[in-house]
């Protein structure tokens, strides 16, 4: 069973400050070499401003995002695709409302506004984005029993997207995320990522956060323990 946003006590820091850069932060310009890409989670338009699960200025990641991929020759997508009555949605669930928690047979469930339902407009990729070279989408919360928040597991622990064998024989070996929403399907994608033996950023400004009780501070702490660096998209070298 997972437990990725068990409360972690601080997020760590220098021993003296203006010396060593905070835990979990990057240091210094980063240049991007043949084995960097670009993982652009869920911007899909139910997670933009009117969605049915509108995380709140995530259409500010978009021209964010849209620079940012001019630097990268590779660039994967995700998106969200759930069947109608998916397990995830409170709508399932006689009598509870959209962010209760429920217990399922893999762990805790975050119930949620029915949304991104495959092949409709909500489920889209924003309009607004220009990534021609993107190289492949990966479609994630199909199954109907188990809810994928990551780009790479499933939240049962044990259920891959095949993403993971994909980089690795692309031989694509640094990881830059951005997207939607920060404290669940980034922060899963990251740290599933240096599960996975990736080095790993999560580039703060590109991204947004939804934060239901605690859960953003909870998710970087998460990250940082996990070794994941956490940048600006300043910090990457044009």
């Amino acid at each position: 069973m997972r437990d990725r946003r068990q409360i972690i006590a601080g997020m760590g820091a220098a021993a003296v400050a203006g010396i060593a850069p905070r835990a979990g932060y990057a240091a210094g310009k980063i240049t991007l070499d043949d084995s960097s890409v670009l993982l652009v989670i869920d911007v899909q338009n139910c997670f933009l401003p009117g969605g049915s699960l509108a995380v709140k200025d995530g259409d500010k990641v978009v021209p964010v995002i849209n620079r940012l991929a001019k630097g990268f020759t590779n660039v994967v997508m995700t998106q969200d695709w759930h069947t109608t009555g998916h397990v995830s949605f409170a709508s399932s669930h006689p009598g509870k409302k959209p962010f209760e928690t429920i217990d399922l047979k893999y762990g805790k469930q975050v119930l949620w506004p029915d949304h991104c339902v495959q092949g409709t407009d909500g489920a889209s990729l924003s309009k607004d984005l220009s990534i021609p070279q993107a190289e492949l989408i990966i479609r994630k919360g199909f199954h109907k029993d188990v809810d994928s928040y990551s780009a790479f597991t499933e939240a049962d622990g044990k259920t891959t997207t095949g993403l993971s064998s994909y980089l690795k024989a692309r031989k694509l070996h640094r990881i830059f995320v951005a997207g939607l929403a920060t404290d669940f399907c980034v922060a899963w994608t990251a740290m599933d990522a240096r599960k996975a033996g990736f080095e790993t950023y999560v580039i703060e400004d590109a991204c947004r956060g939804i934060d239901t009780q605690g859960s953003l501070a909870k998710a970087w702490a998460d990250m940082a323990k996990a070794g994941v660096k956490r940048i600006q998209s300043g910090d990457i070298a044009a």
